[in-house]
């Protein structure tokens, strides 16, 4: 896998994020800016390939001829969802103990909505900025 200069950018945007969360909630804490910076990267991995499967998941959706087809993965779309975010709970606290918390269920769902926000607005930015 080649890292893009987008996945830098992203990255970065996260690494902000996750630094305006360590200032404004007393949940979510990092004790070095090392920590923080390798807990953007893993938060990047993660995200990226819960993006791909809800993406295939979605395609199935669309695609799904049969009702039964379309039930199952809608499904499997409500267990992605919020089973993401004990994902991404459960890996900070494997990767870095007690020296990364991003908080409880709450914190970390509003936390990566924020991401994927930073994500889609430094893209569109990029993208204009490009033409």
């Amino acid at each position: 896998m080649r890292i893009r200069p987008i996945d830098l950018v992203d990255v970065l945007a996260y690494l902000v994020v996750l630094g305006v969360f360590i200032q404004l909630f007393p949940a979510v804490l990092s004790e070095t800016f090392l920590l923080a910076l390798l807990t953007a990267v893993l938060l990047k991995a993660v995200l990226e390939i819960v993006l791909r499967v809800k993406k295939r998941i979605v395609g199935r959706i669309r695609s799904g001829k049969t009702l039964t087809v379309r039930v199952v993965n809608v499904a499997a779309l409500v267990l992605v969802l919020p089973g993401s975010k004990f994902l991404v709970l459960e890996l900070v606290a494997l990767a870095f103990g007690d020296a990364v918390q991003l908080g409880g269920f709450l914190a970390v769902t509003a936390l990566i909505v924020v991401l994927m926000l930073a994500r889609g607005g430094m893209r569109r930015f990029l993208a204009k900025s490009e033409q």
